[in-house]
């Protein structure tokens, strides 16, 4: 049975040239994904390196550039590329959010690939311990 979603696509809302960073970025993300999670956690924190926190307007914006261009990124089960291209994109403009990996810590169980930044859950809608994490790269 399948459950019916309203996904965010608009990607005329977003500018031509931050248009294309994200794509590369979402581009970028999927091949990501599809390491293990060491190897995901490694790359990650290399690339943290020199990078000022990110903002909670700094992270939500480039969250809502990333769903605005990728309908894959913008569902329910979007939420490890959704993730990874929001600190990649961040990354790109000097910046790190807190990429997380967790479970739901009320039923049911659901695994989960999430950004905070401030100590905020960045575009979630729940509050900040809804989340268990099990890897982090601050």
């Amino acid at each position: 049975m399948s459950t019916p979603e309203a996904v965010p696509y608009d990607p005329r809302s977003v500018p031509l040239a931050d248009r294309l960073v994200a794509r590369l970025a979402v581009g970028c993300a999927h091949l990501l994904a599809t390491q293990p999670p060491s190897r995901i956690r490694a790359v990650l924190a290399r690339l943290r390196r020199g990078a000022r926190p990110a903002t909670l307007e700094e992270a939500a914006a480039a969250r809502e550039t990333v769903t605005a261009v990728s309908l894959a990124c913008g569902g329910q089960r979007g939420c490890l590329p959704r993730s990874l291209a929001t600190v990649l994109l961040c990354r790109v403009r000097g910046r790190w959010p807190v990429w997380c990996v967790g479970v739901r810590a009320r039923p049911p169980f659901a695994a989960h690939a999430w950004v905070e930044a401030e100590g905020v859950l960045v575009g979630e809608g729940c509050p900040a311990d809804y989340y268990r994490r099990f890897i982090s790269v601050e």
